[in-house]
């Protein structure tokens, strides 16, 4: 009897045009021609439309067809169960039924559906071995819901497990145990075999008996080795009562009310339920909670979002990214991107559809930029394009007009490119003057495009991935992000790999047994910039040859040393992909080590938008996470991880601000010389928000070790390519530098004293 055999089979319910009757005389979609020619949406209330959007948008993709939709799922399946003919379609049903169970947010009922069901198939191993791989994973997961979000504390589902990580309530782990233990005896050739052995080993991690009590056979080595030594950093986010409880989303740490203070931004994926949330940093310690005051929790939907100044009034703005990855069974990813403008004044407006900027297109990824060096931001949407359905979702280069809108030139161009696109950053690597850009994507393909200047007022691009040696790597790919790891002067570029056919569960216990050290899959690539437009992989040389499959990932300096690390938020969908965070640490520009386990920050929930800042002004860069996976009941709550200071190094903060160029400096080159220890060296950094998920903000937080004094401080504009220069600098100073404008002003930098003391607020939920 096989009662897995049949498959639940995705239909697309939905037309293209959603909303575009009611809201727009013309529909809008990516291929819509009046987009493509930059026509500007004039609506009565965009905002309030948009909202309206939203909520009709939500309904229409709460459908069983959508694979996300669980709460939907549980009602085809309960409807199926009833209509089954044959005990085998019955069983199948109910099985897929605890699966859904699990997605939505019920693991104890899925436990009783999978219990039932071992002792219906006896030894049938076509359907026991299943049942008992899916029931120890709902035991996992039931032990994860009664005590890492039942009393969330700081040191939840840190790995390795300790203190107060250590489960309370350690029934569902030892019945996970129990469950996973008769699976690998019985079934050492199963296909999720490996994955078996991972959830066996974290089980034991859960009640405090790892590595003592796992059995030699299943026994995973070094999930607690410290290959990095550094002082741990403290989850704060419940203390400063900032923790929002949500599934996969993005963030944004910046100052959006102009006082010297970083504020944050978050987001969830669902366009149904996950609202977007705006804290405050009051500057002493404390965030208020403005999100329902400034508007921003009337939204809801955005795996990704990132800050702008669109309009150069000095206020930041918010972008908003919808859609992603739901286009793959169906049009459900045919969601509106929004532009929420910054009044100034504490509250934020929808101003889409008067930009120009509707369409309705799975995304995830854009960067903003001035790729044609007239002082404004321009952006471009690498949107995720699959060649079935008869549609097509090429990406998107909107210009801004000056006017507070903007006119898609994606095709005179040159990069209305069609492929699933998955990351996009910009960055001048070629040191030309012009902001270039590379896209990763589901598609194997990575892409280099060169800016070649105008062309008839016109950005002009070209490809140059086979030139640079990037298309010679065929893999899927996920986030990535320019950055000058080793100080040369020249962008080098990070790529994660994201090509898998099993749970992550599989891939991490392989490699802890030593096994597939050859295999690419998941680990993370940076590309050093040969300085002639060629690049290099360098994997295994700068030590990352490691198992990460990164979802979010931002770079920053942890230790003020001057060479930029790195900081990887892991998973997938996958309900076995329980596997940790990464941050690796920059050893000098020369190689990078592991220092996940010491830091504490090895979170093994999903890991989505990642900020990294000194949120509290103390001299070192913390890290904020989004966490929380695709579906409902993985939903999990953020994390604000507090670097306590890992040496005495100096640093400098610099705020630019542009005249000729983008008030928000976007694509600004910094240079610092400086003498450490009698050595000569120099750091570049090049303006932006970060990695291609989570932004960081755009103030620059640069380390320069032991340095007394900074030599030089140079600037070099994007739009009039002017360099300005200061010299002989102290550190540990926060200055303002305006374009044109001789000197530098010195800004107040409060540092901030965060209470640890436990919070009396509980946690933001999305709405039921």
């Amino acid at each position: 009897m096989n009662v897995f055999s049949s498959s639940l089979k995705r239909r697309a319910l939905m037309g293209p045009a959603l909303l575009a009757v009611v809201l727009l005389s013309v529909q809008a979609t990516c291929t819509d021609t009046s987009l493509s020619k930059g026509a500007a949406r004039v609506a009565k209330d965009g905002h309030k439309e948009m909202l309206k959007a939203l909520k009709e948008i939500a309904g229409k993709i709460d459908v069983p067809q959508n694979g996300y939709a669980a709460r939907a799922k549980l009602a085809y399946f309960d409807q199926l169960m009833t209509t089954a003919t044959s005990t085998n379609d019955k069983v199948n049903a109910v099985m897929k039924k605890g699966v859904v169970l699990l997605e939505y947010g019920d693991e104890v009922k899925a436990v009783e559906i999978f219990e039932k069901i071992l002792a219906y198939v006896g030894d049938n191993p076509k359907a026991r071995y299943p049942t008992l791989y899916w029931l120890g994973t709902a035991y996992m997961r039931l032990g994860e819901r009664n005590n890492c979000l039942t009393g969330h504390t700081a040191d939840a589902c840190i790995m390795p497990l300790q203190a107060s990580g250590i489960h309370k309530d350690k029934s569902p782990s030892r019945k996970a145990i129990e469950t996973l233990e008769i699976f690998l005896t019985e079934a050492p050739s199963d296909p999720n075999y490996y994955d078996g052995v991972w959830l066996l080993n974290l089980a034991y991690m859960t009640i405090g008996e790892y590595p003592s009590k796992v059995p030699k056979k299943w026994y995973l080595p070094g999930l607690d080795k410290v290959e990095y030594n550094m002082r741990p950093f403290t989850d704060m986010a419940t203390d400063l009562k900032i923790m929002v409880n949500s599934r996969a989303g993005g963030s944004i740490i910046d100052d959006f009310n102009n006082d010297g203070f970083l504020d944050m931004v978050t987001s969830g994926w669902d366009v149904g339920e996950d609202k977007m949330y705006y804290f405050q940093n009051n500057g002493d310690g404390t965030f208020s909670n403005l999100s329902d005051a400034s508007g921003i929790h009337d939204f809801t939907g955005g795996l990704n979002i990132q800050q702008t100044d669109y309009n150069n009034d000095g206020n930041l703005d918010v972008w908003v990214l919808r859609g992603a990855w739901q286009g793959q069974t169906g049009p459900y990813g045919e969601q509106p991107n929004s532009l929420l403008r910054n009044n100034g004044n504490g509250t934020f407006t929808d101003v889409t559809m008067d930009a120009g900027l509707w369409s309705l297109c799975p995304t995830q990824a854009a960067t903003w930029n001035d790729y044609n060096h007239d002082g404004w931001l321009d952006l471009f949407i690498g949107n995720e394009h699959l060649p079935t359905g008869g549609k097509t979702y090429p990406c998107q280069l909107y210009i801004n007009n000056q006017n507070g809108t903007f006119t898609d030139v994606a095709e005179a161009a040159g990069v209305n490119i069609r492929m699933y696109v998955k990351g996009v950053t910009s960055g001048d690597y070629d040191n030309d003057g012009w902001p270039d850009l590379f896209l990763s994507s589901m598609d194997g393909k990575k892409v280099l495009l060169r800016n070649k200047g105008l062309q008839a007022k016109t950005p002009a691009f070209e490809d140059m991935s086979v030139q640079s040696g990037f298309s010679e790597e065929k893999y899927r790919s996920f986030p990535t992000f320019f950055f000058d790891y080793d100080n040369d002067g020249w962008l080098d570029l990070f790529v994660c790999n994201y090509d898998f056919e099993k749970s992550l569960s599989y891939y991490f216990a392989r490699e802890a047994l030593g096994l597939g050290k050859d295999d690419p899959s998941g680990k993370p690539v940076i590309y050093h910039n040969n300085g002639n437009g060629t690049f290099t992989n360098t994997n295994k040389s700068l030590g990352l040859n490691k198992t990460a499959y990164s979802m979010g990932a931002n770079f920053g300096d942890f230790d003020n040393d001057g060479f930029l690390d790195i900081y990887l938020g892991t998973g997938n969908p996958n309900y076995q992909s329980i596997v940790p965070n990464k941050l690796f640490m920059n050893v000098g520009g020369k190689k990078f080590m592991d220092g996940t386990v010491a830091s504490r920050t090895g979170n093994i929930q999903k890991g989505h938008g990642i900020s990294i800042a000194d949120m509290d002004n103390d001299g070192d860069q913390d890290i904020y996470v989004e966490m929380g996976g695709a579906y409902r009941g993985d939903g999990y709550p953020s994390s604000m991880y507090i670097n306590p200071g890992q040496n005495q190094n100096n640093r400098i903060y610099l705020k630019l601000e542009g005249t000729k160029s983008n008030k928000a400096a976007i694509g600004a080159k910094i240079t610092l010389k400086f003498r450490e220890n009698g050595v000569s060296r120099m750091v570049y950094r090049e303006l932006n928000s970060g990695g291609s998920f989570g932004s960081n903000p755009l103030r620059r937080e640069i380390g320069i070790g032991s340095a007394t004094v900074i030599d030089e401080i140079s600037i070099t504009w994007p739009a009039s390519g002017i360099t300005q220069v200061l010299t002989n600098v102290e550190p540990n100073q926060f200055l303002r530098i305006v374009e044109g404008k001789e000197g530098a002003e010195k800004l107040p930098l409060k540092a901030i004293k965060f209470n640890p003391a436990a919070s009396d607020m509980p946690m933001c939920a999305p709405t039921k």
